[in-house]
Parts: C-alpha cells; sequence; structure tokens
C-alpha cells in the first residue's frame, strides 16, 4: 500500500522557520515528481513546489525564494524547508505524487497524497 506521511508542522511566529518532511512507502518514488501543496482555511488548495528525480525544483510564485524543496530518492522522501514564515502561510501543507509533471503542477489527477500537516504563523 503506498502512503505519503507528512510530519514537521506546528506553530511559529512570524519570520520563523519549519521543515517539512514527506516520507513515502509503498514503492519506489524516484522517477516521481513530488511536491507540496496548501490548504488554508476557507481557500482552495495551491500548488507550493514540485521536485523532479533529477532535482529541478519549481516554486510557486508567493514563495518569493523563502522556501526550498529538497528530495532524498534513497530514503523516499521529500521535504520542504520553510523560511521568512508569514501568517498568510498559515495552512494544512500536503505532500503530493505524480509521474507527470503537469498532474502535479495544478494539482488534478495526481497518484498519491499525503493526509497534510498543520503549519500556524502567528503574528
Amino acid at each position: 500500500q503506498v502512503q505519503l506521511v507528512e510530519s514537521g508542522g506546528g506553530l511559529v511566529q512570524a519570520g520563523g522557520s519549519l521543515r517539512l518532511s514527506c516520507a513515502a512507502s509503498g514503492r519506489t518514488f524516484s522517477n516521481y515528481f513530488m511536491g507540496w501543496f496548501r490548504q488554508a482555511p476557507g481557500k482552495e488548495r495551491e500548488f507550493v513546489a514540485l521536485i523532479s528525480g533529477d532535482d529541478f525544483a519549481y516554486y510557486a510564485d508567493f514563495v518569493e525564494g523563502r522556501f526550498t524543496i529538497s528530495r532524498d530518492n534513497a530514503k523516499n522522501t521529500v521535504s520542504l524547508r520553510m523560511n521568512s514564515l508569514k501568517p498568510d502561510d498559515t495552512a494544512v501543507y500536503y505532500c503530493a505524487a505524480d509521474p507527470i509533471y503537469g498532474h502535479l503542477r495544478v494539482g488534478n489527477g495526481v497518484d498519491y497524497w499525503g493526509k497534510g500537516t498543520l503549519v500556524t504563523v502567528s503574528s
């Protein structure tokens, strides 16, 4: 059974940092695009970042250089380092994986989703 399990969420003050991790199991994801989405209260889910199996990374405009996505194919993990956090970054963050870039970029038709981890940024 394939699973994506996020960890690392929590409460942080504005300007602080968090590192989210996603552990994938049940198959090898080295040839999958892996990424992060988020959903704030009352808002639709939105794309945050993705990374290819050979470390090509793509970010949403709102990231503005504050986040860094990385992966370890040997460990089947993907991480999101978030710096300079703002209250607007408060959301549930979801890990996702799909072999097709377009699916992951728009969050449609994605093969696998995690259950999410909550990030709360206080002002």
